[in-house]
């Protein structure tokens, strides 16, 4: 493939399949807390760490990690410790990190913050091998962490209450989830850029929680979603000359659109069924057997009965008799039943 030829999409493209694998993991628990825009407020306060990089002309990615890990705890012990309700605090961090991200920024010597852009839309192909190194350790500690400690994450996330009444460390585990976010920031920001993280965190998150029927099917299947939009919406990017995060996270949101549809015409596929059991039975007042006027059709291992053209099985449960319409027949085929 053409894309293959250049280092700096080779690049790109690993440090996609990172970031697909890894925001979804994180994400997952996010979406489970209904905090599903912690990964901005930290992807703003990362901002601020960015910012800090370019003064001290410092790598932007390890000032932006310290940054973002920093506000990842403050916010959890702000929310614990305070009377800070959790989305006033998200508010604080959101307008915090924009401002320190700004007046930090104004003080650079002009010309040192030309590279803004990159890090709040995303800019993948500008990635360095030293990035891709960066990259690939936040990976592997993120990933070992939610390996390890899932099943605890996920206690607290789906209720807080009961994990502190069985002796879970609430307050520790909400923490280290923080920090995993933070990191997922810092990971994603070259990919989709730090305003757009979130997307890539949720919207997976969200599809595979319509399509899956327990908490490990939506986790492997949000990472599997992930990885997809990710490594296409770079591929894409490349032919297409668009910016990587946003074509990553509109192939995202597609996905969700077309999830929700199938979704919302299974349902409405199954109360039709439903609706039409319910007037097949409700059209039998009577029990179809011996006398009741209409012809007993042998089927298979049981007797259908030919009701205006319509064959009926009847089935007995414990609530009484109700009866499934199997097709239509005509008549019964000869030798094969007659009036009961």
């Amino acid at each position: 493939m053409e894309v293959l030829e250049y280092g700096f999409m080779q690049r790109a493209l690993l440090a996609s399949l990172m970031v697909g694998l890894v925001a979804p993991a994180v994400g997952v628990f996010l979406v489970q807390r209904r905090l599903s825009l912690l990964g901005d407020g930290l992807g703003h306060v990362a901002l601020t760490g960015v910012a800090i990089g370019v003064l001290t002309s410092t790598a932007p990615v390890g000032t932006a990690l310290v940054a973002a890990v920093l506000g990842a705890v403050l916010i959890e012990l702000v929310r614990a410790r305070g009377r800070t309700s959790g989305d006033v605090a998200l508010a604080v961090l959101f307008y915090g990190g924009i401002a320190g991200g700004v007046v930090l920024l104004s003080l650079a010597p002009q010309g040192q913050a030309t590279n803004l852009e990159a890090y709040l839309f995303g800019a993948i192909t500008t990635t360095t091998t030293a990035d891709v190194a960066v990259f690939g350790v936040i990976t592997v500690v993120v990933l070992g962490v939610v390996w390890l400690l899932g099943q605890r994450l996920y206690a607290v996330s789906d209720d807080e209450e009961y994990a502190r009444a069985v002796g879970l460390p609430v307050l520790a585990l909400n923490t280290v989830l923080a920090a995993l976010v933070a990191a997922t920031v810092v990971l994603s920001m070259r990919v989709v850029g730090l305003l757009l993280i979130s997307a890539l965190m949720i919207v997976p998150s969200a599809v595979a929680q319509q399509l899956a029927r327990s908490f490990r099917q939506t986790l492997y299947l949000a990472c599997g979603i992930g990885l997809v939009t990710s490594v296409a919406g770079t591929t894409a990017s490349y032919y297409t000359g668009t910016p990587s995060g946003g074509t990553i996270v509109l192939l995202a949101i597609a996905l969700f659109l077309l999830a929700t549809g199938s979704v919302a015409v299974r349902e409405a596929t199954a109360r039709r069924r439903h609706r039409r059991r319910a007037e097949v039975h409700a059209a039998h007042p009577h029990e179809h057997g011996a006398g009741c006027g209409h012809p007993a059709v042998l089927h298979g291992d049981h007797v259908d009965y030919d009701h205006d053209g319509h064959l009926h099985a009847p089935h007995r449960t414990g609530a009484g008799v109700h009866y499934d319409e199997h097709g239509q027949h005509a008549a019964p085929p000869a030798g094969t039943g007659g009036r009961a």
